[in-house]
């Protein structure tokens, strides 16, 4: 099979999988998970070819000839619109992760699911599987958890969702691209809210929906203005063109004194924002805990967000058009500014917040804001290797909580308690001997997060974001990315020690007890990737060990741009500040929470006085949204809208053309139905009433009557024809 039609292919098992199980095997549980995991299966195996090939034909060619095909689809004029698909060495790195960490939750969402488990008596559709009674071979009667009631939609819909991030990823242009990266709007809304019985759930599904969709109208424009100058979305063929992105960058927009390059890269990293949850656009991502974990692993690693900043990486050479001698774009600007405010920011909220998937929410969004701030200051490969290794160890991390979650619940079911919550990191505690696998790649996921030194990959990636930043001069952005990394491994370690070290610190942590298999395979063989994926990017001059690994992930990725990046000489100062921050903050996390005991309050509390309660209510974000947004448009609708539009001009019209027309009947029936056409009519049937009345005499009911004057009708009959016929 060729290359080319390989990856037209490896989007659509997935979305075959969505269709049969809708239709056909949604009843079928076991049919409907083996459906969805082997299209998972299917689509990795794709990727994994195409991967291979990629590596096999080189960089520098795959860069200038990479692999795809494309048909017209629209006719525009003198020009067409096409749909088409293309692998070249960046999209090929993100092809790997992509197939991975999909199939992994594929696989790790059976056993999320419970599948196998009886089913509860009170469970529900939209709503989480409730505990089913179960007696045992001693005749003992306990609770276990039960099977999700929606097992089969789930997976449907999961399929979707894979399909969507691997049509963004293989695509060739900007139109089918943003196909993708709506049909993972969608089914981000589908997901958040899968549990719609639960109004938190309901409230959060929307949430992410409406604020996903503001950035979306402005990346929308921003391709149509695209279109408008380049007469195609095609990246080839817009990336390779220097002299139209020359061009680009000297023809004034019109708008804010920007260039045509600048307000369009702008225009697209508005996109990136409200998909990747930047800062102000971050406040639906936090809320999107509601899904089920699977769902959170998927849109935190695998697709969503990962897409947004998947985006603003693949514009790269016409977000970066202008800055030949080393200054930066507006666009460019934008995003050092947004990604170090937002990676500082979250990393702030994140050191207080309890339930153990809010943490690495906001993990997330602060990771992405390094990403962000990397591309700011054109550091285009460490931002595409953050990505991809932040992927895997994300995923993990968020499988990892699902993990600890479901131990939780064992413990809530053993113990029949359902007032403590499961996901409050202080309800934890001693999980390491009790769930020994989820414990060990947890922390082998949060030290990647940390950037724990060497052995780590999230040490790696973002130890190459400082080196960019340091030797670009961006000092400002330097400082507050090492701060966020600071407060990123102190929030991590305190997670950690919160939920695996110490003693239980309540009775359903006592009872915990480790997940299926279907659940912790998949958290082993990410963590081989938290760690091994790095070693693939280790600096060649780097102290002692550059060189023993080759480091391919460089020129592998750089050579999809058109021009050579630089290098990047080797510096102590980031290295040792990189250093610094992850050792400094796990060690003073462990020391923080490493005694907590049972209902203590939170160390960090008292310390940080009335910072705490902003930290811990994510800076009034959601109240201030409320109040300048939520409120003023429920008050728009209810008394703009509603009352006075709807109720007072529509109806009031509605209401007046109503009256005009009774009345306008009203006379037409007093001078014209009544007394000329019921007159009228009345007028004949009073006629033919009298006339009835005259000639009623002549019946009779005598037979002989009627055949007298049957006779004298046929006679009279009779001589009439004769008569006419006899005389000329």
């Amino acid at each position: 099979m060729t290359t080319d039609l390989l990856i037209w292919l490896i989007p659509l098992p997935p979305l075959l999988a969505f269709f049969i199980i809708v239709l056909f095997t949604n009843r079928n549980k076991a049919l409907s998970h083996t459906i969805g995991v082997g299209s998972a299966l299917l689509s990795w195996a794709g990727s994994m070819v195409v991967f291979w090939r990629a590596l096999q034909t080189g960089a520098h060619h795959l860069g200038e000839h990479p692999f795809g095909s494309s048909i017209n689809w629209l006719p525009t004029g003198s020009t067409w619109l096409s749909v088409g698909v293309q692998i070249d060495p960046f999209g090929a790195a993100v092809l790997f992760f992509v197939a991975w960490t999909v199939l992994m939750i594929f696989i790790y969402s059976v056993g999320y699911h419970n599948y196998g488990q009886p089913k509860g008596d009170h469970d529900r559709k939209g709503l989480p599987p409730h505990g089913a009674t179960v007696t045992d071979d001693q005749g003992h009667k306990h609770k276990v958890l039960s099977i999700e009631p929606m097992y089969s939609r789930f997976f449907a819909f999961i399929g979707l969702f894979a399909f969507g991030m691997f049509t963004l990823v293989v695509s060739d242009n900007l139109l089918t691209l943003f196909v993708g990266w709506e049909i993972m709007g969608l089914c981000s809304y589908l997901l958040i809210g899968f549990w719609y019985g639960k109004e938190s759930a309901r409230a959060a599904m929307i949430k992410a929906f409406i604020t996903t969709r503001v950035g979306d109208v402005f990346m929308l424009l921003g391709i149509a203005y695209l279109y408008t100058k380049a007469g195609t979305l095609n990246f080839h063929q817009i990336f390779f063109n220097e002299e139209f992105l020359h061009q680009l960058a000297n023809e004034p927009s019109g708008y804010f004194g920007l260039s045509a390059a600048g307000l369009i890269g702008i225009l697209l990293f508005i996109g990136t924002v409200g998909k990747s949850a930047q800062w102000p656009l971050h406040v639906w991502l936090p809320d999107a805990m509601e899904g089920p974990t699977p769902v959170s692993a998927m849109i935190h690693a695998a697709t969503m967000v990962s897409a947004g900043v998947y985006m603003v990486i693949r514009m790269f050479p016409l977000l970066s058009a202008g800055a030949e001698h080393g200054e930066l774009t507006s666009a460019m600007t934008a995003m050092a500014v947004i990604g170090s405010i937002t990676a500082l920011f979250s990393a702030t909220i994140a050191v207080a917040q309890n339930d153990i998937k809010r943490v690495l929410a906001y993990s997330t969004i602060s990771q992405l804001g390094f990403m962000i701030a990397a591309l700011g200051v054109g550091a285009y490969v460490a931002a595409a290797f953050h990505l991809i290794t932040h992927a895997f160890f994300k995923a993990l991390l968020f499988l990892g909580s699902g993990s600890v979650i479901h131990g939780m619940e064992h413990g809530v079911y053993h113990v029949d308690d359902h007032d403590t919550d499961p996901q409050d990191m202080f309800n934890m505690g001693g999980l390491k001997d009790k769930m020994p696998i989820t414990f060990w790649t947890f922390l082998i996921g949060g030290f990647a997060l940390s950037g724990f030194p060497v052995v780590t990959a999230g040490f790696w990636s973002k130890d190459e974001i400082f080196a960019d930043a340091f030797a670009n001069g961006h000092m400002t952005v330097f400082i507050v990315l090492a701060i966020a990394a600071f407060l990123t491994a102190f929030y991590t370690m305190r997670q950690i020690t919160l939920t695996f070290l110490g003693k239980p610190r309540t009775k359903i942590a006592e009872h915990a007890q480790e997940t299926h298999w279907t659940m912790t395979m998949p958290l082993v063989v990410l963590a081989v990737f938290a760690i091994g994926y790095g070693w693939v990017g280790i600096p060649e001059d780097f102290p002692v060990i550059g060189g023993i690994f080759p480091n391919w992930f460089h020129d592998f990725v750089a050579s999809t741009l058109p021009h050579h990046l630089p290098g990047i000489e080797f510096s102590w100062i980031p290295l040792l500040t990189s250093l610094g921050v992850a050792l400094g903050g796990i060690t003073l996390g462990w020391l923080v929470y490493r005694n907590v005991e049972v209902g203590q309050e939170d160390p960090l509390k008292k310390p940080l006085g009335a910072i705490y309660p902003v930290l811990q209510n994510k800076y009034y974000f959601d109240e201030l949204y409320d109040k300048i947004f939520v409120k003023p448009a429920i008050w728009i609708s209810e008394t703009l809208s509603y009352r006075w539009l709807d109720r007072g001009l529509i109806d009031g019209i509605l209401h007046g053309i109503a009256r005009v027309t009774y009345r306008t009947g009203s006379i037409f029936r007093d001078y014209i139905d009544v007394p000329i056409i019921n007159g009228f009519g009345d007028l004949v049937g009073e006629g033919v009433k009298k006339f009835g009345h005259k000639i009623r005499g002549v019946q009779t009911g005598r037979i002989q009557q009627y055949m007298v004057f049957a006779l004298i009708f046929a006679f009279g009959t009779m001589f009439y024809y004769l008569y006419n016929l006899l005389l000329p």
